[in-house]
């Protein structure tokens, strides 16, 4: 009767030996994508030409760093397998817009770094889930306005970073929520110091200039010398439209030169047309070699421990018939 309980024993080590190699196939050397300390569940993905993020990143990660790669955009469900990830890295890539949903299972996190991308907007329940977050980065993107609500379910977040971006105004009560914040850098963003919709934040500055670090750095667009606390309803006395209604009036008749320099780098031809006419992809769009050498020593792994675990099935049921 030892047989099958023998058998039992070395299917449940091949299980756990597949699981390990699966690990292996992200973290290993020769090859391998990433870098892994199974001791502080920390995957280091950074820095490594990524078009995309691994699959098979181990679940029980919590640290987790995507920075400085070429991601542009980001699956929906891309961390849904992490939800014991604390901190997360994103910064330094070219990400110009965030799915609905993609946080949402990651209720554990603490510190989420989203800084030098190419962000424009924000959907408005993007970080809905993250109630435990801390920190978080939005400095260096190219955010025109944010959704009203956003940071709404943030109640623990000490650090907001919204520098080097082309905000105007903020919604009303943008920040009432943010009741532990320790830290808000404004600056460098061409504040509407006309509108109506300024007073708000400058109201905001105003109650909180002694416990908020940063938020009084924020200067009117127009007039840098003015700091938008210092403005009064005179100064702010039109009914401005809101940037984020499709109905926004334009502040000016001219386009600057350097937006339709940006413009005309961002323009998309169609994949299909490239594919037509040269017969392969766009090459940012291919899998990079340790992309391809983590696949291919994935699918080895897999098919080795397929055969290895069928063997075993095979004697146990070997030895329960001749029982």
């Amino acid at each position: 009767m030892m047989g099958p309980v023998l058998a039992a024993c070395l299917l449940i080590i091949l299980s756990t030996a597949w699981i390990s190699q699966a690990n292996e196939a992200l973290c290993k050397k020769d090859g391998g994508v990433c870098s892994c300390n199974n001791n502080k569940n920390s995957v280091d993905c950074s820095n490594k030409k990524l078009t995309a993020i691994p699959i098979n990143i181990p679940t029980d990660t919590e640290n987790l760093k995507l920075n400085y790669n070429k991601l542009r955009e980001l699956e929906p469900k891309a961390f849904h397998r992490l939800s014991k990830l604390t901190y997360l890295s994103l910064d330094n890539n070219q990400l110009q817009t965030l799915p609905e949903g993609v946080f949402d299972q990651l209720v554990e996190l603490d510190e989420l770094y989203l800084q030098y991308n190419k962000l424009k907007s924000l959907p408005s329940k993007i970080f809905d889930s993250l109630t435990k977050l801390t920190w978080l980065s939005l400095q260096y993107n190219k955010l025109q306005s944010l959704p009203n609500g956003v940071f709404h379910n943030l109640p623990l977040l000490k650090e907001l970073y919204l520098s080097y971006n082309q905000l105007r105004s903020v919604p009303n009560r943008a920040f009432d929520s943010l009741s532990n914040i320790k830290t808000l850098w404004l600056q460098s963003n061409p504040w509407d110091c006309s509108c109506k919709d300024i007073l708000y934040l400058r109201d905001w500055i105003d109650d909180n200039k002694d416990k908020v670090t940063g938020a009084q750095d924020a200067a009117c667009g127009d007039q840098q010398s003015k700091a938008v606390l210092d403005i009064t309803e005179k100064d702010a006395a039109s009914d401005c439209v809101s940037p984020n209604t499709t109905t926004a009036i334009p502040t000016s008749t001219t386009t600057p030169a350097s937006v339709i320099y940006d413009d005309i780098h961002e323009i998309k031809v169609p994949q299909e047309n490239f594919q037509k006419f040269l017969g392969y992809q766009e090459p940012d769009h291919l899998p990079t070699q340790p992309q391809c050498l983590m696949s291919i020593s994935g699918y080895l792994g897999l098919m080795m421990s397929l055969m290895l675990t069928s063997a075993a099935i095979l004697y146990v049921f070997h030895f329960l018939k001749k029982a």
